[in-house]
């Protein structure tokens, strides 16, 4: 049988098991999202604005401190202790705003909870438990998860809300990690021997076979302005679909739809991506449709089936992004540094989360929409630019299994 045929049992199962333990984090993370902001008044200091955007971001901060180090842990260590070390203290974070009766105490408890950054060893062990042909799929259903907690969260928050408050929410997120924890423990494959490395280049030349690598930079810009424009659309999109006449509470109606569809069109394009070694052109045309839907957004139709259209484009890209950028830079990062590359890829990842609320913010407030939307098409328009001078990854020799 070709490789290209199936995942293997164990691909499936790390593939599962590992988007599980992404799916319960994440859950976690997004379910005070829709309701935060709205309910914040309950926290002593809750009315001033940016402390509420704070406790938002606080954790976006933390995490990009701490991608890095724990990533090139885990090149040492090994990925599961690290990935349960994150958790407990996401727990312990969630547990502390849980118990908070003030806004300061909450923006400590979501920092500690960023603290747990184990996004780059959760990454680095799906890479050493696939093959490389196989590995966009991983890193796709692994994406697919974390965009469909999202959706969920958007459902799920307002009723949670309702029935717990703001403390059981938190008093939930610590029990989806600590359910995350013993995935890791029970149910996630073990890293193969050769993965283990006991033996690691030392820091420094890790950061130098990182930051000489031309690949590695295009890519790690890439994804800080994947986020960036993300984020910044997010302080524009649940006005606009407001706007339109839709309820706050009611959101969830286009969120979970325009997700749903983008999953529809990800898989082929997934598909061909990884085994016609098609992943430059899956990657720049993905850059090209979220440049094209900062222009929709601002100036094609502003009604809730034209937002849902753009919506729906704009995660199809993103969850194809997703999936090629975390397997291109698991590709193409040293054998022995690949904690590290995925750390300073998370690290990134987060700058650009925090930065592009905060730009994204200031921008709406003094320019308008029009300046959001144009600077994220230019953004875009630069990361397009600098893409297409990526050489393609190498397509492994084909083996049978």
């Amino acid at each position: 049988m070709s490789h290209l045929a199936a995942l293997t049992a164990l691909e499936r199962r790390a593939g599962m098991t590992l988007a599980g333990v992404f799916a319960l984090r994440m859950l976690g993370l997004f379910l005070i999202l829709p309701v935060f902001a709205i309910h914040a008044h309950e926290y002593s200091g809750g009315g001033d604005r940016a402390l509420v955007g704070l406790a938002l971001g606080a954790y976006g901060l933390t995490q990009a401190l701490l991608h890095i180090p724990l990533g090139m842990l885990s090149d040492r260590v090994g990925r599961k202790p690290v990935i349960v070390g994150g958790l407990f203290v996401f727990i312990a974070g969630s547990v502390l705003a849980a118990l908070a009766g003030d806004i300061h105490t909450v923006i400590i408890g979501r920092a500690i909870q960023g603290a747990g950054a184990i996004s780059a060893a959760v990454t680095a062990l799906a890479a050493d438990l696939t093959r490389e042909t196989h590995r966009t799929r991983i890193m796709a259903m692994i994406g697919s998860s974390i965009a469909l907690m999202f959706a969920l969260s958007m459902v799920a928050a307002p009723t949670l809300h309702a029935l717990f408050g703001m403390a059981g929410i938190f008093w939930i997120t610590a029990a989806l990690a600590l359910a995350a924890c013993f995935v890791v423990w029970k149910i996630v494959p073990e890293a193969p021997a050769r993965a283990r490395n006991t033996r690691a280049t030392p820091p420094l030349a890790q950061w130098r076979q990182v930051w000489q690598n031309a690949a590695l930079l295009r890519l790690n810009f890439g994804v800080f302005c994947l986020h960036l424009i993300q984020m910044s659309m997010w302080v524009l999109v649940p006005a606009a679909l407001v706007a339109t006449g839709l309820e706050a509470g009611a959101l969830w109606r286009v969120y979970l739809p325009a997700v749903l569809l983008s999953f529809l069109l990800m898989v082929p394009a997934v598909i061909v991506a990884e085994t016609r070694g098609q992943m430059k052109t899956a990657l720049l045309g993905c850059i090209a449709l979220i440049v094209l839907v900062q222009g929709g957004l601002h100036g094609l139709g502003h009604s809730a089936a034209w937002l849902t259209l753009w919506l729906t484009l704009f995660f199809a890209a993103f969850n194809v992004l997703e999936a090629i950028l975390p397997s291109w830079i698991s590709r193409a990062a040293p054998a022995d540094a690949k904690g590290f590359a995925l750390g300073l890829y998370g690290a990134l990842q987060s700058c650009g989360l925090f930065l592009g609320g905060a730009a994204g913010g200031v921008l709406a407030r003094h320019f308008g929409s029009y300046a959001v939307y144009l600077a994220c098409a230019l953004c875009g328009a630069l990361w397009l630019f600098l893409a297409s001078g990526l050489h393609p990854p190498a397509r492994p020799a084909a083996k049978t299994v």
